[in-house]
């Protein structure tokens, strides 16, 4: 460890380097720093009712994908979920994407037996009894999306470091990171479910179904998650394997076998994207029955990375906007 003196030597050659860089960026490309100025306090509490959502999501856009976001006429995937975003908002959809609030809409379309075993829900971490929860459970917010805790084992437990992450998680205020309006006014709360794992024994499948206007066209399969890293793998309504590329994101070289209940999670996919343009389906299938695990209208908050611009357009093709 270095003397005081050192270290703020080091500090101060850091901030330099730091601000040299900035500085080369601003004359080399001073749009694209300005986007950036405006893509950060567009997420800034206080500051983001600033910049409206369509301009924000427009810069966010050309930031992510490097081009811009045509909203007068969208033919792509990615350019159709931007203009759902900004134009398709219907007050239903926030029950649709609360983890929480959701479940009730499920029992009363698909039935209560579809749900994954609800142990507890919290509006903050002192409130959770962790004495009464199984040494194996899964925490989770009911307002964002791609935040998760798996407890595989109770007693290793980082109690400390698990506060950390749930109080991160009820601060946060998803809505304004990409403008996804449905999680716009939702009371945030943890919500601790069964731990559930598939035929493997060890993960539990993720089957993640495309649906275009109320019919499943592709189902995305992701297996082996692990601290946010995951394969993904894509196929048809038949089990037919589909090279669908992405940039950053592998498939199991092992892909997955057909679920044994595919016909009962495809009417299900069916009766839940009835009348929607787009949105996915996700389901689990374990030993004991198929169950629900979310909706959502805007994957990747429609900055897929795509390895070719045919997958794309042919997605984006099988859209239909409303009016």
């Amino acid at each position: 460890m270095g003397t005081p003196e050192l270290e703020m030597k080091k500090s101060i050659i850091s901030k330099s380097k730091l601000l040299r860089k900035l500085l080369n960026c601003l004359f080399r490309d001073p749009l694209k720093v300005a986007r950036k100025i405006v893509l950060i306090l567009g997420q800034k509490p206080g500051l983001c009712v600033l910049v409206p959502s369509k301009y924000f999501i427009g810069l966010e856009y050309r930031e992510v994908l490097g081009k811009k976001l045509n909203l007068n006429n969208p033919q792509s995937f990615n350019e159709k979920i931007q203009w759902l975003k900004v134009y398709c908002h219907r007050p239903f959809f926030t029950q649709l994407v609360d983890k929480y609030e959701v479940r009730k809409y499920i029992e009363g379309v698909i039935g209560a037996e579809y749900l994954v075993p609800l142990l507890g829900v919290y509006n903050n971490f002192a409130d959770i009894n962790f004495a009464v929860l199984p040494d194996q459970f899964v925490l989770k917010p009911n307002h964002t999306s791609g935040n998760v805790f798996i407890c595989d084992d109770k007693s290793k437990l980082d109690l400390a470091e698990l506060e950390r992450k749930t109080n991160m998680w009820l601060k946060r205020r998803y809505f304004w990171v990409h403008r996804e309006t449905p999680y716009k006014n939702i009371k945030p709360k943890i919500i601790c479910e069964k731990y559930m794992v598939d035929e493997s024994g060890t993960e539990l499948k993720d089957y993640k179904f495309m649906c275009f206007n109320g019919e499943p066209r592709i189902i995305q399969v992701m297996s082996q998650r692990k601290n946010n890293q995951y394969l993904v793998n894509h196929f048809d309504l038949e089990w037919n394997e589909i090279n669908m590329p992405r940039k950053t994101i592998k498939a199991n070289s092992r892909a997955p076998v057909k679920p044994d209940r595919l016909s009962e999670m495809i009417e299900i996919s069916k009766i839940l994207s009835k009348g929607i343009p787009f949105v996915r389906i996700d389901l689990y299938e374990t030993a004991t029955g198929v169950y629900f695990g979310e909706i959502t209208f805007y994957p990747v908050s429609g900055f897929m990375d795509f390895a070719d611009h045919q997958t794309d357009y042919l997605l984006g093709s099988w859209i239909k906007l409303p009016q």
